[in-house]
């Protein structure tokens, strides 16, 4: 694997940590009915389906989720063949995220 092909699996305390201290900007590709039963605060919206990876933001330090880290991957795998420089998701996901009993969102 290359290095612009490198995935970093992010556990739930880093991907924590970087939403308190706002490095991180988690960009969760799970369906819209999805987030809007319950996403991790601080997560925006951009599905899997849909996902358009020239409409990621800029500036801050860009981390995928999804329900379970699968979908996170093709997603981190888009943005890569787009060109961008992204390497990280959180490998657990919503599920690891709940079931770690973090906050959630509605």
């Amino acid at each position: 694997m290359s290095e612009s092909r490198a995935v970093v699996d992010l556990d739930r305390d880093t991907v924590w940590q970087g939403l308190q201290d706002g490095s991180i900007l988690l960009v969760d590709v799970r369906e819209p009915n999805e987030y809007a039963a319950g996403h991790i605060p601080g997560a925006i919206s951009n599905p899997l389906s849909a996902f358009d990876p020239s409409a990621l933001p800029t500036g801050r330090r860009i981390v995928f989720s999804c329900a379970a880290g699968v979908r996170s991957l093709h997603a981190l795998g888009f943005a890569q063949a787009f060109g961008l420089d992204l390497h990280e998701h959180y490998k657990g996901g919503f599920r690891d995220w709940v079931m770690s009993g973090g906050p959630v969102e509605r």
